[in-house]
């Protein structure tokens, strides 16, 4: 598993490791039942305190994404596949599309860019 975070981001490490995972799971690179890897090692190659990866497996927990067993690690159980958005994420979706808005992009513009980011996300069958 493969992931990054960004210091000069806004979102709280936390967040940055929990979106990266959603997003591998997303785009089918973590399928159901795929093992996540344990907490220190995640922690110990992104150099950030163990507590910031738990955490972020304790939100992905919480959304349903994955199953942490103590002493087992963790598991992913599912995609959300046929769950309609809540509105924790169109408000999450409404924050990321303001920032463009005000960014200055244009209608076409944001558009453009959700297509090239969910192109890379999904891959079409």
């Amino acid at each position: 598993m493969y992931i990054t975070i960004d210091e000069r981001d806004k979102r709280p490490l936390y967040q940055q490791v929990a979106d990266e995972i959603k997003g591998l799971i997303a785009a089918g690179e973590l399928p159901q039942g795929s093992s996540l890897p344990p907490v220190r090692q995640v922690a110990a190659d992104l150099g950030v305190n163990l507590n910031t990866v738990a955490f972020a497996y304790r939100r992905l927990q919480k959304e349903g994404l994955i199953k942490v067993k103590h002493g087992s690690g963790a598991l992913v159980t599912s995609r959300m596949a046929g769950q309609k958005p809540d509105d924790q994420v169109k408000s999450q979706l409404r924050a990321a599309l303001t920032d463009l808005v005000l960014a200055g992009l244009t209608r076409a513009e944001i558009s453009a860019l959700v297509s090239e980011v969910l192109d890379g996300m999904i891959r079409e069958k």
